[in-house]
């Protein structure tokens, strides 16, 4: 498919392919669209010149399209933004970078695999247009890396054999061709220009080009060779970072302020303070000492948990009172990069990645100089295993680093010089998607300003991921496949281990596609014995194809496994991958039993939720398979091995949970905006899902319906009650006109006499029983609000109701209802009772409250007055009346569900006088959307495939391995070995979590206690899931001893075991002779 026009945008650029025998034409008419040069300055936006030039361009061999001029920043707006394609995107990015992303044109020279997966990623973020270059034809070769060429397109020119694919993957995205020779004066038609397969004498050419246009041009220029990888960027002399972390400004709630010099701020100890020494701040809603209320921006020292010191002098200032916000203020930084003609001299301190390795980047400097200096001299790559041409690598190195006097390398390190050397021609894919991830997201940061660029060059490799035993010559040797660079690199016998392995993938959204794909390409499970098996229960929605990248608009409401199995095959037709459609968990155990887990080689976890992390990491662990594991969150992601008995399992350590608001926060003293999009969405699943379920579940059998409610006979069954009546009875609805009744007397409930009665039980001079006062820091005082049909968010909150209420009760909803005339007209109608606040409600205020609903001594009284209600309801509904419940569905911007949920959260915090959020806003945080890009993803998998070419290998030490945590907005790299398994001793034994003993022949509980005895372990207690087996402390128990483990676990805990299972596990506690717990493994007893 070719471009088509983008929703709000006045042009259109059409493209037709032509695919002949003897030529790939790809043609391109662009009509009437005027473009401007931008550049990130202080104001945002810049432009120069403007083209209007209407033109058609031909491109076949040997000629070259033309590339449509830029656009400036400020000639997309909002509307352009498909929100719903890009919410996730959104949530890293916001609306500016992206606005700034549309009007942004990019050049990718080199499309090999890296070039491929930088383009990929950027198609996908949604820049305005990619250009690929490329003079060189496919070969057999690029197969090992490039998931767009096939076996038919060897012999055709790289970038047009590229194009449409590359177009699939985003529509509104224009893409075109270079064929020939690039010139300079092409490159001022780009924000960015990105090099991935050019010499240093060139590369230099285009940087000094690029560095001194006005305004300058963004230059990146990245290499992967082999196991070793690089990237320099230069976005000018001066360049502006808005945003150097994309961290959402840290804010504190002030409990008091000092009237000193310096002046010392505490704040509340409802959450840490994460402000550091110098941060600029700004204060506001402080009361009493109201001169820094003037937005000035002030410094701030000696930053604690709770509290830090201002830099200023507030003695002649008011007294501090109450109240007062205090907001980190982010600063712009401005970057001086220097050309890469001097940066190669003078590279300043380079970006680490593994602190290990802490002189590793100046070597790889000299190296990749050295292999420059190669190519220039002989016209080719060292060869694989030709130990003459790596000699000859390491003596131009040799001379480079003699060149550098003072700064020069102590230890050249031959042997690491040697395998670059061997490696130089490949581009291996599991590098070209990490490097992919890395400089895509430098191209993002440099059209945009958001996030802080890499400065300026970084340098990485994976020497450990090459086998474990030296490799002969010959096994470099290409063998006339695909896999022939792969090969260069690991040699033949690593390779038929890749094709043979067994993977098990979980998984298969955005990490799973970028996984498939380059397991396809690696050619894991491609050969005779090998298999994939990638399972996933979800469905494709249109939010993912914003980095989903194997699925396509058609795609959507298809199950997400089948169509990228389908995918990947087309990358790689011998991939051997079955699809399926189930979640892994107990289950599906059934399905995933103890011999499809056995058969397995490796697991992959390519999951978004972490129980089903952990359930799988059990599983890896009980079978004893390696698990790779990885997570992104926006520009954040990591990598975790979990390798048996040599590294510690998934589980073994765990994030803190997240802080949870009390109830009582939520439901009557808010502070933040979060608190009232979660009472927004807790409301609107209570109205519009949970109670009419509940109508139903009492129409749909009213007899048990009422029994089950005179049996719970508690404040929770009354509460259920109550709303079922209310919904039959007082507040049903017949027509739309009562649905906006509704609506109106919802907001007036909500918004106006809820927080009447609060202010009546706690007027605002309210003390504590301590005697502080009630309406102290973090609580915020409320104000009632005062409905008007001319406030539009007002209008909006009864429209959105008032559908959702007619959809519950099969209402047909009018045209006027959009028509702001007649719906004031219908709310006018609307009788709004007076509301006269009561004296002795209850209001909860305790922050352990789990529950809202108080318990009476009389809530079984009040059940069966209910119940006899609600059945004099029931005689009068229509017959088969049922209530639609309405599922909250955050990315459908028509099904007014998130226009609820803003309104009623941006409301609610009208009332307590708390910033309001817009809808896209309330989407992310309501919704619970965790923020996710391409580029991360596309790292985090290729971090992981390095390490997978050494579990496959399986002779690596724990030393080998590489856990990564990595923020590419920073950006930081942390990689480090993983932590060892603990190792549990007793006597002569050790055993980690990894082990698991085995109890063959089907023993009696004597037999296993006695087993037990003989390692000098005395079993007290046996137990078979929940159920207890044996304990010593009870006397019946020992009438089961003589009988086999597997009957009694039939008898007592009801196992039902099945055919496929020929053994069932108990867990044993056991002391030692001097009567310590010894936690012993898991103990497996084979009964068949």
């Amino acid at each position: 498919m070719l471009p088509r026009k983008r929703e709000g945008q006045g042009d259109v650029v059409e493209g037709e392919t032509e695919n002949n025998n003897n030529s790939n034409t790809i043609k391109y008419v662009s009509v009437t669209s005027p473009f401007k040069r931008h550049r990130i300055s202080d104001t945002a936006a810049a432009d120069s010149t403007v083209n209007d030039d209407t033109f058609a361009i031909r491109n076949s061999s040997g000629s070259s399209s033309v590339v449509e001029p830029a656009m400036a920043p400020g000639d997309s707006n909002h509307n352009d933004i498909d929100e719903d394609l890009h919410s996730r995107q959104l949530a890293v990015y916001g609306r500016e970078t992206m606005r700034r992303l549309f009007a942004s044109n990019v050049l990718v020279s080199g499309m090999q695999g890296l070039g491929a997966e930088i383009a990929k990623n950027l198609i996908l973020a949604g820049v305005k247009s990619v250009t690929l270059h490329d003079e060189g034809v496919v070969e057999l070769w690029d197969l090992s890396s490039n998931f767009v060429f096939s076996e038919d397109d060897v012999g055709k020119n790289r970038a047009l054999a590229s194009v449409q694919k590359l177009q699939e993957l985003n529509n509104a995205v224009v893409i075109s061709t270079l064929t020939t020779k690039l010139t300079k004066e092409q490159l001022s038609n780009f924000q960015a220009v990105v090099f991935t397969d050019i010499s240093l004498e060139k590369a230099i050419e285009f940087n000094d080009y690029c560095h001194n246009h006005q305004p300058p041009i963004s230059f990146i220029k990245s290499e992967v060779r082999g196991l070793f990888g690089t990237v320099f960027c230069d976005f000018g002399p001066e360049f502006t970072v808005f945003d150097v972390d994309g961290e959402e400004p840290h804010t504190g709630i002030i409990a008091s302020i000092s009237n000193d010099n310096p002046a010392l701020v505490s704040c509340v100890d409802d959450e840490r303070l994460e402000f550091q020494d110098g941060d600029l701040v700004v204060f506001s809603e402080v009361h009493g000492m109201t001169e820094l209320n003037d937005g000035k921006p002030r410094k701030i020292k000696s930053a604690r948990p709770y509290s830090f010191t201002l830099e200023e002098d507030t003695t002649a200032f008011g007294t501090y009172m109450k109240g007062g916000i205090v907001t980190q203020v982010k600063q712009p930084k401005m970057l001086n990069f220097k050309p890469l003609r001097e940066a190669l001299k003078e590279p300043g301190d380079f970006l680490l990645s593994d602190f290990a390795k802490f002189d590793r980047p100046l070597l790889l400097h000299i190296a990749f100089q050295a292999l420059d200096k190669f190519i220039s001299d002989f016209g080719r790559f060292p060869v694989a295993g030709s130990e003459e041409d790596a000699q000859k690598l390491a003596s131009i190195a040799a001379n480079i680093n003699e060149c550098l006097g003072e700064g020069k390398v102590e230890d050249i390190n031959p042997k690491l010089l040697r395998l670059f050397a061997f490696g130089a021609k490949a581009v291996l894919n599991p590098m070209a998607a990490m490097f992919g991830g890395i400089v895509g997201q430098e191209v993002v940061k440099a059209c945009s300003g958001k996030f802080h660029p890499l400065f300026q060059f970084f340098y990485f490799d994976s020497v450990e991921s090459l086998p474990a035993e030296p490799l002969d010559p010959s096994d470099f040797k290409p063998l006339n496949s695909r896999y022939d660079a792969q090969i260069s690199v690991f040699g033949s016998k690593l390779q038929k281990k890749l094709e043979d392995a067994k993977v098990f993938m979980v998984g298969s959204g955005a990490l799973g596609c970028e996984f498939l794909k380059n397991l396809a390409l690696m050619g894991v499970s491609c050969g005779s014995q090998g298999k994939l098996t990638i399972t996933d229960d979800d469905v494709i929605e249109k939010s993912n194809l914003s980095r989903q990248f194997l699925f396509r608009d058609w795609n959507i409401g298809q199950a997400k496994s089948t169509v990228a199995a389908s995918a990947a095959a087309s990358i790689n037709p011998r991939l051997k991958i079955e699809a399926l459609q189930n979640r892994v968990g107990p289950e599906t155990e059934g399905v995933f039993n103890d011999t499809f887990w056995e058969k397995l080689t490796v697991v992959i976890n390519a999951l978004d939720n972490v129980n089903a992390r952990l359930y799988v990491d059990q599983r890896c662990l009980y079978f004893q398979k390696p698990l790779l594991e990885s997570g992104t969150l926006g520009a954040k992601c990591n990598t975790q091995m979990v390798i048996p008995h040599l590294t510690e399992n998934y589980g073994a350590s765990r994030d803190p949970p997240e802080k949870q608001a009390p109830m009582c926060t939520v439901h009557s003293f808010p502070h933040n905006i979060d608190h009232c999009l979660t009472w927004a969405r807790s409301e609107f699943e209570g109205l519009l899902e949970k109670t009419p379920a509940e109508v139903n579940a009492y129409l749909s059998n009213p007899v048990e319906y009422a029994s089950s409610m005179k049996n719970a006979g508690d404040a929770q069954a009354k509460d259920n009650l109550e709303r079922v009546l209310e919904c039959l009875d007082r507040e049903k609805c017949e027509t739309f006109q009562d649905c906006i009744t509704w609506a109106r007397l919802r907001f007036e409930d909500y918004f106006v006499n809820r927080v009447k009665q609060l202010i009546f039980t706690f007027p605002e001079e309210a003390a504590t029983s301590t005697g502080a006062p009630f309406w102290s820091a973090p609580k915020r005082f409320p104000h009632p609000l005062q409905f008007s049909a001319a406030d539009t968010s007002h209008l909006n909150f009864i429209i959105a109701a008032s559908i959702l209420r007619a959809e519950t009760f099969g209402i047909s909803v009018p045209d006027w209802v959009k028509n702001p005339k007649m719906l004031s007209e219908a709310v006018d109608k609307v009788i709004v009772p007076d509301f006269q606040p009561r004296e002795g409600v209850k209001i909860e205020t305790d922050e352990k409250a789990a529950s809202l609903s108080t318990a009476s001594v009389d809530d079984a009284a009040v059940i069966n007055e209910l119940l006899l209600k609600l059945e004099l309801c029931r005689n009068n509904l229509p017959s088969g009346f049922r209530m639609k419940p309405i599922s909250f569905e955050k990315d459908d911007d028509t099904n007014y569900h998130m226009d609820l949920i803003a309104g009623l959260a941006n409301m609610r915090a009208r009332n307590y006088s708390i910033p309001e959020v817009d809808k896209l806003k309330a989407k992310f945080i309501a919704g619970r959307i965790i923020p996710a890009i391409a580029t991360s993803t596309a790292m985090a998998t290729g971090l992981v495939c390095l390490e997978l070419y050494k579990v496959l290998d399986g002779a690596h030490k724990v030393e080998d391995y590489r856990n990564t945590f990595a923020n590419l907005a920073l950006p930081l790299f942390s990689i480090a070995e993983p932590v060892p398994p603990k190792v549990m001793k007793h006597r002569d034994m050790s055993w980690t979590v990894w082990d698991r003993w085995i109890l063959k022949d089907n023993p009696t509980l004597r037999e296993l206690i006695q087993w037990l005895k003989d390692k000098g372990l005395n079993a007290y207690s046996i137990s078979y899931g929940s159920c207890l087996l044996f304990n010593s402390m009870f006397p019946r128990h020992k009438e089961r001893l003589d009988k086999k483990v597997v009957d009694v676990a039939r008898e007592i805990a009801k196992a039902e075991l099945p055919p496929y299972r020929s053994h069932l596990d108990v867990v044993v506690a056991c002391e030692d002779d001097d009567d310590n717990d010894i936690d012993i493994p898991q103990v497996s007893i084979y009964y068949g």
